[in-house]
Parts: structure tokens; sequence; C-alpha cells
């Protein structure tokens, strides 16, 4: 073959309507003029030509223009036809690519149709022979795009699926926790109506109080007055965690959640065949964080305790004040521990570490990788649905936190979170 002087030439179709408007782009690659001129007559009113006398030619027409199926010579002066082979697939990978060929190598041939080449046919071709190689090169690549479009639509609905299953899991966990806000609230209100009560049977008819009745009535009146309070004060704390976004979130009193999550747990069946102890800070802070997204990391946490042996064994909740930033540089992601949100973690002190220990089986350092995985788990589907842990990740994730999981086999497990404290 001969280097031809010809500059590569765009045949531009007329505009058309209807039908012809869907025609797909053929790309001829040849540095003969007379096999690409061959070709256009065959191809022209079938398909949206680009012509090319070389193969850095080609690869800009390829850059410009969406390309269905190219027609390419193997041998070329510069870049030979398998070059341009795999320039043209890491451009697309969905471009089908006819090879031609004179006089080429089976090891040649063998290394085009390794690379994505979708057929190969001698020099001098067939009319019938092209067409028919060029018709099953377009349905191939229609097909690659409808296998490619449905493969995509399916992602999307498994992520919407699994977003559902996320809302899901959060509305569930989120609805034991209200559950523990109106048992909180009942408390107080149940002082309240047997003290309104005794006050009614104490009062009765009298028309005038003195003496002890007045002294029992003005006590009674001070713990309703307390009572009151303490309604109002578990109102505000839960209503102000319904907010959504994170920078609106008041601080948190760290005691607080833990004395929620007691009454959350004590009546959890796991407790009554375990140890379970919380304990709380001897100096209350306050955290930033959504409130109920801290139950519900704390919860899933104990639950995921809870769950790992069915053998009895402990469950251990406590928390330490940290003044400084935590040196990052002695977590490791091995066999036996990792770190989540390295990157989005706002490591500035003081923070909060809350611990949740167990001292059950461990996790192996196969499965450790995984367990933040949404649908991972390793119990029965009656125990969970796998989405428990990757829950926390997201949450931990919003609030800017981080979370550290140390764990060897056989001894146990011990997931902490850090927490920037409010000032």
């Amino acid at each position: 073959m001969h280097s031809s002087s010809h500059s590569a030439t765009i045949s531009k179709p007329q505009p058309t309507f209807g039908a012809a408007a869907q025609k797909r782009t053929l790309l001829i690659v040849d540095d003969e003029e007379g096999p690409r001129q061959s070709l256009r007559v065959v191809f022209k009113d079938e398909y949206n030509l680009l012509m090319a006398n070389d193969g850095v030619r080609a690869i800009e027409l390829a850059k410009q223009n969406r390309i269905d199926v190219a027609i390419t010579d193997i041998r070329m002066v510069g870049m030979s036809g398998v070059e341009l082979l795999e320039h043209l697939k890491s451009i697309d990978p969905g471009i089908e690519v006819i090879m031609l060929t004179a006089y080429e190598t089976v090891d040649t041939l063998r290394l085009a149709l390794r690379l994505g080449a979708c057929d190969y046919l001698n020099k001098p071709f067939d009319i019938s022979t092209m067409r028919k190689a060029v018709s099953n090169a377009m349905e191939r690549r229609s097909l690659g795009e409808e296998i490619r479009n449905n493969g995509q639509q399916l992602n999307e609905l498994q992520k919407e699926l699994q977003n559902q299953k996320m809302v899901e899991e959060i509305t569930r966990t989120r609805g034991e926790i209200y559950a523990s806000i109106i048992h909180d609230i009942n408390g107080p209100l149940t002082v309240i109506s047997g003290f309104i009560q005794l006050m009614n049977q104490r009062i009765g008819s009298s028309p005038k109080l003195e003496g002890e009745d007045l002294d029992f009535l003005k006590d009674r009146l001070k713990t309703i007055t307390r009572q009151v309070t303490n309604c109002i004060e578990i109102s505000r704390r839960y209503l102000s965690f319904l907010r959504q976004n994170s920078d609106e979130n008041p601080p948190v009193g760290v005691n607080h959640i833990l004395a929620d999550l007691h009454e959350l747990l004590r009546v959890h069946p796991y407790v009554r065949d375990n140890e379970f102890v919380i304990d709380r800070l001897s100096d209350d802070v306050t955290v930033k964080i959504n409130g109920t997204d801290l139950i519900q990391i704390l919860l899933n946490l104990a639950v995921n305790g809870f769950q790992c042996s069915p053998q009895k064994h402990s469950v251990v909740i406590d928390g330490r004040f940290l003044p400084n930033a935590v040196d990052l540089s002695r977590f490791e992601d091995n066999g036996e521990e990792r770190f989540l949100n390295r990157e989005g973690f706002k490591n500035v002190g003081p923070l909060l570490a809350i611990a949740v220990k167990d001292t059950g089986p461990g996790i192996c350092g196969d499965v450790l990788p995984k367990i933040f995985d949404p649908y991972f788990t390793t119990k029965s589907a009656s125990q969970g649905t796998g989405l428990g842990l990757n829950v926390v990740q997201r949450l931990i994730k919003e609030a800017k936190a981080a979370l550290h999981v140390k764990t060897k086999v056989g001894e146990g497990t011990t997931f902490t979170v850090y927490l920037p404290v409010a000032q």
C-alpha cells in the first residue's frame, strides 16, 4: 500500500426527516484513496460517513463524533490498524471495528480480535460480504447499547431499592426511638395525674385551706411543676432532633442520649440473655450531631453487639472526653481494624469518643471489610436486614464524625465513635 496525499474528508449528508434522521455513523479509514472511495460509494446512502486517510485523523474524528462502526485497514503508513483499534476502543468501548487485510499473519488477526475487533475481511473485498459485515456490526452496536441501557436502568433501580430499604430501616428505628419519647413523657404525666387526684381528694369541698392541707398542696404543686418541666424538656429535646439541616442541629447532651438509649434497650430481647452496661459520663458534654441520629448509631451498634453470638456475652457502652484532635496515623485498615470517614472527619478538639464493646467471637479478617456494605450480613434473615451498620456509616458521614472498629477473633469487637464536642 502507498501513502495518499489526499487529506481526510467528511461527507455531510443533507438534513433528513423521519426514519432517515436516525442514520448511524460509519468511519472509513484507509491510506489508499481507491478503497476509501469504493466504500464511500457503497455506503453513502445508508449511513453518515466519516473518512480518514490515517490513524491520527481517525482518532480526531472519533473524539469529535459519535461513531457506531469503523472500517480500517490493518497495514497503513504511520499508525497501524491494530493500534488505531486500541485508540478507538479507549475513546468508546462500544465502537464496532471491522479490519481489512491483504496479507496479514494469523497472529495479527488474533491480536485484533482479542482487542475487540468484531470482524475482518480480505482485500479485495466482495461488496455483498462487506455489506453483511457492516450490517452485522451495526446490529452488534445497537444490541450493545440496549444491553448497556438496560444495565444502567437496572443499576438505577437497585440504587432506588437500596435507598428505599435504607429509608424503611431508618424509619423503623426512629419508630422505636419515638416510642421511648412517649415512655419518657408518660412517666412524668403519670406522676402529675396521681398527684392531682390526691390533691382533689385532700381538698374535697373544703371552703378554706390552712395548716397541713395547705402545706400538702404546696408540696404537691412543686412536684407537679417539676414533672411538667421534665415533659417540656423532653418534648423540646426531641422536637429539636427533627431538624434535617445538620448545621442547625442544637448541641446534644450525651448523658440524655445514653439515658434514652438505656430505656430503648432495657426491654430488648437480647438484653435478657446477656450482660448490658451503659456508663454515663461523670461530666456531661454536648456534641454536634442530630440527637436522633446519635441514638440510632449507638442503638444499631449495640444491637449488632448483642447479635454477634448466641452465647452469653456482655455489651458495654462508655465514653471519654478527648481535649485534642485524634492522631489518625495510629489507625490502620487491616485484618483487625478499620477507620471510617477519615477524609470527611472534622478532627478538631475537643472530641468525645463513645465506645460500644462486646465480648463476642470477634470478626474474621475476610469479613471485616464487608460489614458496612448494604445488605451484607452473617446472620439469618430473621435477625436483620444487613442495613444496620450501613445506616451507621451514612449517619457518621453526615455528622462529619468518624468510626473506628477494632476486633480480635475470640476476644470481641469495639466500635468507637468520634464526635466533635460543642464549645
